[in-house]
């Protein structure tokens, strides 16, 4: 089961990745119980950025959930009385029923401006969803694609800080996958983009496209 609450938000199973919540397109009360944490059991952080972090430490202790993410942010989480798992680029973590293997992303991740955040990444979430986090396109995602073979792909499509459509696209030809559900877009005036061509265009490869609404769970 996948759920979209809006930029790179998303619920995988049991797993939250970068809960940004609430966000420009999708307002919630995180004090109050609500469907973003129903069902979860564990958080993942793919980089520092307030717009992936996010609502983590409220969420974190309030439902006592463990937050994995990369060892620079797993200190500093764990500083804020979070229960925090670090790993790294090309580990395994098998938590909470789930596995997660980190991968490369091109990106940065400083916390802020005196907290290094590390090196920002993406995940393969149980052997089947791939999670790019922030990143431009780089050629290891054909890597990617051949020892992980992720039948779905959440890919940034926003542009100025990530990949845009046309990176996304070969991305895709990269990864093989069989469906694409693009994320990091619309959220902002600076990464607004109409996704309907990158559709077509995506769709063209026989991959299909699922462009879901906010907070809509979808069975796949």
């Amino acid at each position: 089961m996948i759920t979209w609450y809006g930029h790179a938000c998303f619920k995988v199973d049991n797993i939250l990745i970068d809960p940004f919540v609430p966000n420009p397109l999708y307002d919630i009360d995180i004090h109050r119980d609500n469907e973003v944490v129903k069902g979860v059991d564990l958080i993942a952080i793919t980089h520092g950025h307030d717009d992936h972090i996010g609502s983590t430490v409220e969420l974190s202790k309030k439902y006592n959930l463990p937050v994995v993410s990369n060892h620079e942010i797993s200190v500093y989480l764990g500083k804020e009385g979070v229960v925090a798992e670090g790993m790294n680029i090309g580990g395994t973590i098998e938590i909470k029923n789930s596995k997660l293997t980190m991968v490369k992303a091109e990106h940065s991740s400083d916390i802020d401006e005196n907290t290094p955040g590390g090196v920002a990444s993406g995940y393969i979430i149980n052997d089947r969803v791939y999670h790019a986090g922030d990143t431009g396109l780089f050629g290891d995602m054909k890597l990617i694609g051949e020892i992980y073979n992720p039948k779905i792909v959440l890919l940034p499509v926003g542009g100025r800080y990530t990949m845009g459509p046309k990176e996304a696209i070969k991305a895709i030809e990269y990864l093989n996958p069989k469906i694409f559900i693009p994320m990091h877009y619309n959220t902002f005036p600076l990464i607004e983009q109409d996704v309907s061509s990158l559709t077509k265009k995506v769709e063209d490869f026989g991959v299909k496209v699922i462009v879901p609404k906010i907070g809509e769970s979808i069975d796949i």
